[in-house]
């Protein structure tokens, strides 16, 4: 029997990179996969790839209404979610003199809200069925600031960190783990756009194991803390970034 044979799991920005990723290594244990995301032809593309286990599903996070709609549809379709993969984000890069409320807001509302709508609404289901996990996708930045102009991506992440915690106290009687994974650099479909192949091994230099990680590993990652096998861990960070963070 493979792992996850008898899970559901949603997961959001689930038609590209780290989501994508994710959802093929999930169909590949045996889970039923709901691709939520916004990408609605690169989502049906790969959920026809993946077959008869994988579904794919509008969802914009940031809409309560759409989560609601979302998850009675997943439920109906496939059955209760007992896997919860937060993946969706967005990142504007300006200056804080340059970035405007709007944009402020708007990653805020995707990146940070989304995850707090989406734990909301999945979390009946799972205390109905008294387990589940969930796995809050956040970054390198929710420890540090990063780049210049990342004031709004570096507040999102940091702001899973401490809802994830907050979450996890809460669900721990009640058989939901709740954690977050940190990736570092990435090597996904936005960050090699329009050839970066040059950009990626530049910013690799200063990463100690001297390379970008890939989609694959990050889904590893998630498989693990979704399953029997990481059954103690709740309300922690699973960092992957080459060793970045070991320098500080």
């Amino acid at each position: 029997m493979k792992k996850f044979e008898n899970s559901i799991v949603l997961i959001t920005g689930g038609s590209g990179g780290i989501g994508a990723a994710t959802a093929r290594a999930f169909i590949n244990e045996g889970a039923k996969v709901a691709i939520a995301d916004i990408l609605e032809n690169e989502g049906e593309e790969l959920a026809s790839e993946l077959g008869e286990n994988a579904r794919f599903f509008r969802l914009d996070v940031s809409i309560a209404a759409q989560w609601e709609a979302t998850v009675a549809k997943v439920e109906n379709t496939l059955g209760t979610i007992s896997i919860l993969v937060n993946n969706a984000g967005i990142a504007i890069n300006k200056p804080i003199l340059e970035l405007t409320e709007e944009e402020y807001r708007k990653v805020i509302d995707i990146n940070q809200v989304g995850v707090f709508l989406g734990m909301k609404q999945v979390l009946p289901s799972m205390l109905n069925a008294t387990n589940g996990a969930i796995i809050n996708i956040s970054s390198l930045a929710g420890f540090r600031g990063t780049s210049r102009g990342s004031v709004a991506y570096s507040a999102s992440k940091f702001a899973l960190r401490g809802m994830t915690k907050a979450v996890a106290l809460e669900m721990a009687s009640k058989g939901i783990r709740v954690n977050t994974v940190h990736p570092g650099l990435i090597k996904t479909p936005l960050t090699m756009k329009d050839g970066r192949d040059e950009i990626i091994n530049h910013l690799s230099t200063g990463i100690p194991m001297q390379r970008a990680g890939e989609a694959s590993e990050v889904a590893k990652l998630v498989l693990f803390l979704a399953g029997d096998d990481a059954s103690f861990s709740t309300g922690s960070e699973f960092i992957l970034d080459g060793g970045q963070l070991a320098k500080l």
